[in-house]
């Protein structure tokens, strides 16, 4: 389904003008929701020992094996325009997320493709093992998701001091009163098109990444471009320069899984994978950055 000709079709009919409903386009991204009991035939597994191609060992770091979180079958997802996910086979993640969080080593996390077709075997293992949790099949819908400075002008307070926003969120927002008159409609249009959540969900594909994990990317990438000469930037702009780089950067990078970690010692513990739109369309998923967080 097309669902930007959809949310065209919808907004048009109450009068929001085409090229207004372009530019809102541009900035709204759709997830897939995975979770258990989902009416429908099941889209995934979370848990429980995962299939791999024959003769493939279990993923590890190098010393132990990787926790399995889940599996999906590519073609039994929900397609959405735009983002680059193979059209058949299969993914399967895999992140031990404490050392993942402790460490940021990308070795601590990996995404599996199996191809359409490919020969498989359950992994050897046992339901038994730390790193194999209880198995249990899910289903998809899908959500809408806007940038996180949709609402940065936004705030029951009218009276609010822009000052409170730094000077490049005050132009995003003067930016996105200009270009987007009639915002709040279009979001309330996508979130009837696309609920937001609504119970427990195991995972999303898809999406914005995280915006601190994109700074945390920006913080890199700057510093890295200072240390080879290519760039410098006074210590007085350096927050300013990065605020810039997340915010192009979102742009660049999705979020291709998120999902919460049982962990009786956090308060909230999150894991997931984010990689480039271009690396993601050109199969290359060894390319994605394995992401955790944990929160005492």
């Amino acid at each position: 389904m097309d669902h930007q000709e959809q949310l065209r079709r919808a907004a048009l009919a109450l009068g929001i003008p085409d090229d207004e409903v372009s530019r809102f386009i541009q900035h709204l991204r759709l997830s897939i929701r995975l979770s258990g009991g989902s009416n429908g035939a099941p889209v995934g597994q979370f848990g429980g020992l995962p299939r791999l191609p024959v003769g493939m060992d279990w993923p590890s770091d190098g010393v132990s094996p990787l926790p399995f979180i889940f599996s999906v079958d590519c073609a039994a997802l929900p397609r959405i325009d735009g983002f680059g996910l193979p059209a058949d086979g299969s993914l399967l993640f895999f992140l031990n997320h404490e050392q993942a969080a402790a460490t940021g080593e990308r070795r601590y996390g990996r995404v599996v493709y199996v191809p359409a077709g490919a020969d498989t075997e359950m992994a050897a293992g046992s339901t038994d093992h730390a790193f194999v949790d209880k198995q249990y099949d899910v289903g998809a819908t899908l959500r809408a998701e806007f940038p996180d400075w949709f609402g940065a002008d936004e705030d029951d307070d009218e009276d609010e001091d822009e000052d409170d926003l730094s000077p490049f969120q005050q132009q995003l927002a003067r930016d996105l009163e200009r270009d987007l008159p009639h915002l709040d409609e279009l979001c309330a249009l996508a979130n009837d098109l696309w609920p937001p959540d609504n119970g427990y969900a195991s995972a999303y594909i898809g999406g914005y990444a995280d915006a601190e994990v994109i700074k945390g990317i920006a913080e890199q990438t700057l510093a890295w471009r200072e240390k080879t000469g290519e760039i410098v930037v006074p210590v007085a702009k350096w927050y300013s320069h990065v605020e810039k780089e997340t915010h192009r950067l979102a742009n660049e990078w999705v979020s291709l899984a998120r999902f919460p970690v049982d962990n009786e010692f956090y308060y909230r513990s999150d894991g997931g994978f984010v990689i480039r739109h271009d690396d993601l369309a050109a199969g290359r998923l060894d390319e994605a950055l394995s992401v955790a967080e944990l929160i005492p």
